[in-house]
């Protein structure tokens, strides 16, 4: 029996559109034609949130995705429940995208391709939006997402407490927040975690290719051969890293990360689709490649991983050959780096990780002494 109010699509009245025979009579459809009718009268449904467990899961602060600096200033000036009002008020308005917003549709692309491959995996990236805002504001990001269409089902709003405590129980592999304070807090908790940063100029970058760009030290790797820098200088460090370039550098806090991007490509590789993989990495080193280069390279080979492009820099600023990479993320330890990065239009995040930070920590404690 066909839907109530509906009829057969030949009831319909709309001879205009109908094939029809050489005497003038429709042709009759066949079984095919009037399924998929059916089916486009259907709404389309969103698909299944995969299983945290088997999921790659990025967890992302609303700050990071969207932007809310307005929000934001009447929070600190005015007080939360100046703040609740002010979005209450808002709520049909979407907020305009952040930071974070080009790397998650990114990853959502990365998705659909893999479903079409693989309809019953759930080896997928699921986002998860985390914030410590009131559950009040819930409704306006909701209606956010809705309005950039974005697959976001889980949220984590702590109304006013840290979310760091909730990461490991949503299986986090990488966390993106705008504040420096809960990436530390996330990073001491040995999560993966970065500060994003917006860049100051705008460079159109893939919509079909999720590219990640990462540092070595400190982010890949350990700071070990960062410490002898600091504290030793440039020679030592090139002695160092030839006698040890056969014993693999100890893990850095972003290494988890690069292992699950892996684990996607081959998933692409094993169809035959290495040249059109959606999945594109990068090591960009400040490392020597003759004096240094080599351990880094091993010590990626002893994990079984690798980076589809090894750039080692030599000192070199980064941020020229990052604007040709045109990552949606550049992770990296130090933040002249990442300044250098945001400054040639790419999205960098700082990974507050290492000896670098101490060093960094000490510059700012002497600069607010001596503005005293």
């Amino acid at each position: 029996m066909d839907p109530a109010g509906l009829g057969h699509p030949e009831e319909k009245g709309d001879t205009g559109s109908k094939a029809t025979s050489a005497g003038g009579q429709p042709k009759p459809e066949t079984w095919e034609d009037t399924k998929a009718f059916y089916a486009n009268l259907s709404p389309q449904k969103k698909p299944k949130s995969p299983k945290p467990q088997n999921a790659i899961t990025i967890a992302v602060s609303s700050r990071a995705l969207f932007r809310m600096e307005e929000e934001q200033k009447i929070y600190s000036e005015q007080g939360v429940e100046a703040y609740v009002k002010y979005q209450l008020d808002h709520e049909s308005e979407p907020f305009l995208p952040g930071a974070a917003f080009p790397f998650v549709k990114a990853l959502e692309a990365v998705n659909t391709k893999l479903r079409e491959l693989y309809p019953d995996s759930e080896e997928l990236f699921d986002i998860v939006l985390v914030t410590n805002h009131h559950a009040q504001v819930g409704v306006r990001l909701i209606n956010t997402i809705n309005h950039y269409n974005l697959f976001i089902e889980r949220f984590c709003m702590t109304g006013g407490n840290s979310p760091i405590g909730y990461l490991k129980a949503y299986h986090t592999n990488l966390y993106l927040s705008s504040d420096c304070e809960k990436v530390s807090e996330a990073i001491e908790e040995g999560i993966a975690a970065a500060t994003i940063f917006s860049p100051n100029t705008d460079v159109q970058i893939s919509e079909d290719q999720l590219r990640v760009a990462f540092d070595g030290d400190a982010v890949l790797f350990s700071d070990e051969s960062e410490q002898i820098v600091k504290a030793q200088g440039l020679d030592k460090f090139f002695e160092h890293e030839k006698e040890h370039e056969n014993k693999p550098l100890a893990q850095g806090p972003l290494k988890g990360f690069l292992e699950a991007l892996g684990k996607l490509q081959k998933k692409f590789y094993s169809k035959g689709l290495r040249l059109e993989c959606p999945i594109r990495t990068y090591l960009v080193t400040a490392r020597s490649a003759a004096s240094s280069g080599a351990r880094a390279l091993k010590t990626l080979r002893s994990w079984g991983l690798e980076t589809d492009e090894a750039l080692f820099l030599a000192g070199a600023p980064k941020g020229p050959l990052l604007k040709k990479i045109r990552p949606h993320i550049f992770f990296d330890d130090q933040m002249f780096h990442v300044e250098g990065a945001k400054e040639m239009g790419t999205i960098a995040a700082h990974v507050p990780y290492g000896v670098a930070q101490k060093h960094r920590r000490a510059a700012q404690g002497k600069q607010t002494q001596n503005s005293k």
